[in-house]
């Protein structure tokens, strides 16, 4: 059975008030590495757009907005290696795909891409 947690808010108050110290703590746990803010905010019980709202309040802007990160690509330094790592992915139409990883021949690769073809017809 799965456990229930009731709140009863006894006051004349419509809304709850959250004071800094608590929102801090959790917009803290929202910024754990691997924490969503859907599963901090149904830990705290209140609304994710509630929690998006005090990080954007507590951290600033920057913090809302997601950015891109510099990136460099090189040249393999092991040629030889990279031949015998391949990967390639084949898609025909919207639901049939096909990856072949390691080392295949062109004969192989041809004839499964025909067979695809024949059976998405």
């Amino acid at each position: 059975m799965a456990s229930t947690e009731v709140e009863v808010i006894t006051s004349e108050r419509r809304r709850r008030h959250w004071s800094r110290a608590e929102k801090e703590r959790i917009v803290a746990a929202a910024l754990q590495p691997g924490a969503t803010i859907l599963g901090v905010a149904r830990a705290f019980g209140v609304h994710s757009s509630q929690v998006f709202r005090w990080r954007q309040q507590l951290c600033g802007e920057k913090a809302a907005v997601p950015g891109f990160a510099a990136v460099t690509i090189a040249a393999d330094p092991h040629p030889a290696t990279a031949c015998m790592q391949g990967f390639i992915e084949v898609e025909i139409g919207t639901e049939t795909k096909i990856r072949i990883s390691g080392t295949a021949d062109v004969a192989t690769v041809t004839a499964e891409i025909a067979a695809l073809r024949a059976g998405s017809g």
